[in-house]
């Protein structure tokens, strides 16, 4: 399965996104990446799922008191990946067959060394982080070997999200969730087999996690050294081109750090949360089940935004780079909005999948309640977000970001929330977030798009 899924035939893989219909060449580019982004939730879960109930109580406490941290490395690679993805989408909207070419393996080199120093900083820093969120003497050693286990496989991961991004640019989207499918029904059975056969519980999960990471890896690597196109890899052509790396890493690493940033402010968070009883509490962290589902559909959008118009703004194209932006960002409101409503409605089932108490359930709903009305709304904020790394600007869009919510967010814990002490003032900090921080985020798009016309002598 492995070996036909990669030798299918890839000549017609490079998709033109400054020509068609933006309106079904948008949601036709969006559907690959919204499934794999849930596969890939599914395939996380399996994790948790499968060390506790065949691994016990201490197991799954163990792993699950590793997933701030995993997060945090893991969504620096996902950020930085947006950045190869933006710079080679310029490149294919050029139509310059050298600069796509240096910029791949350019990326190559760059993403392979990332990952193997977030390998050695996660080795070194998994201990003492632990500590620091004051994780539980019974569960530390099993976290500890969990992190340095499944750590070993963020270089894979970098290079999976270096192809993926690669792919995604020249508007390919279908192999990277044929990739991650193979990888995750890997994971899937190595869990199984790992704990249940091998009886190696923790171990065994992150076993399993690494190795599925380096067979997604090692499977995009292969088919970008198949595909016929401008953007195929050559071992021999991988070195470092000073315009592309600086290009890369100037759009790459404030998105990197930004997904690493987000985490801090989701601690404050937790903070307020744990202010109120434990009932609540419980019910905060099964209705968070629903957020990770909904944003990742939302991102595809701005994945499929960030691509479309790199494209076009490398091609010159600035009217297609506003419809993009508009388009993208009516897709993401309308599936964040239907499926936050849809969560409301079927509230009481969904929580049912985490607790039987009626009380958490209860307290669940609220925030599920809270949320669904509001999810839709981020995507303001996130949409601007990505159209303004489309258009080669990276550090304003993140420190704005990270004003807007880790600094925003903080604040408003310490005064509005400790103001009124309710649950729901707590609840609000996000959809008044998303305003003040889409506000800013879309006037600095529009004002640097501006600006880039002018320079252009263009005002489309």
């Amino acid at each position: 399965m492995i070996v036909e899924a990669i030798k299918m035939k890839t000549s017609d893989s490079v998709k033109d996104m400054t020509k068609g219909s933006l309106w079904k060449g948008i949601l036709l580019f969006s559907i690959p990446l919204i499934f794999s982004n849930l596969l890939q939730i599914l395939f996380n879960m399996s994790d948790v799922a499968v060390v506790g109930r065949f691994g016990g109580t201490i197991a799954l406490g163990a792993v699950g008191s590793t997933t701030t941290l995993v997060t945090v490395f893991t969504n620096f690679i996902i950020g930085f990946g947006s950045g190869v993805n933006i710079v080679t989408a310029h490149a294919f909207g050029r139509k310059k067959q050298g600069e796509i070419s240096n910029t791949v393996h350019t990326a190559c080199i760059i993403s392979f060394v990332m990952g193997i120093a977030l390998l050695a900083v996660g080795q070194v820093e998994a201990a003492p982080v632990l500590k620091l969120l004051g994780t539980k003497s019974e569960l530390f050693e099993g976290a500890e070997l969990y992190l340095h286990i499944y750590f070993m496989g963020l270089p894979a991961l970098a290079i999976y999200n270096f192809g993926s991004a690669v792919f995604s640019a020249a508007g390919d989207t279908k192999k990277p969730l044929m990739f991650l499918s193979i990888s995750g029904a890997l994971n899937v059975v190595l869990n199984l087999v790992f704990v249940i056969i091998f009886k190696l519980d923790v171990a065994g999960v992150a076993m399993a996690s690494a190795i599925s990471q380096y067979v997604s890896a090692a499977c995009i690597i292969t088919a970008l050294m198949r595909v016929d196109g401008e953007h195929r890899l050559f071992i021999r052509k991988i070195r470092l081109y000073a315009m592309p790396a600086k290009q890369i890493l100037l759009i790459g690493l404030p998105a990197g750090l930004q997904g690493a940033i987000f985490q801090i402010s989701n601690l404050f968070v937790q903070y307020g949360v744990n202010t109120f009883n434990a009932t609540v509490v419980a019910g905060n962290a099964a209705a968070q089940n629903a957020d990770a589902l909904v944003y990742d559909v939302m991102a595809a959008f701005y994945t499929a935004s960030g691509s479309y118009i790199g494209q076009n703004y490398g091609a010159g194209n600035i009217r297609r780079v506003k419809q993009t932006y508009w388009i993208s960002m009516f897709y993401a409101f309308a599936f964040g909005t239907l499926l936050g409503v849809s969560l409301v409605i079927s509230g009481k089932l969904f929580l049912s999948l985490f607790t039987r108490d009626a009380n958490v359930i209860k307290e669940g709903l609220y925030r599920l309640t809270v949320m669904g009305f509001s999810y839709g709304f981020s995507a303001f904020m996130d949409e601007s977000i990505s159209a303004s790394r489309g258009i080669g600007e990276g550090l304003i869009p993140t420190v704005i970001v990270i004003l807007g919510t880790c600094v925003f967010r903080t604040i408003w814990i310490f005064t509005v929330f400790a103001f009124f002490g309710t649950i729901t003032s707590l609840y609000l900090l996000y959809i008044f977030s998303w305003a003040v921080t889409g506000s800013a985020e879309a006037f600095y798009f529009w004002h640097s798009l501006r600006k880039q016309q002018l320079g252009m002598g263009k005002i489309a």
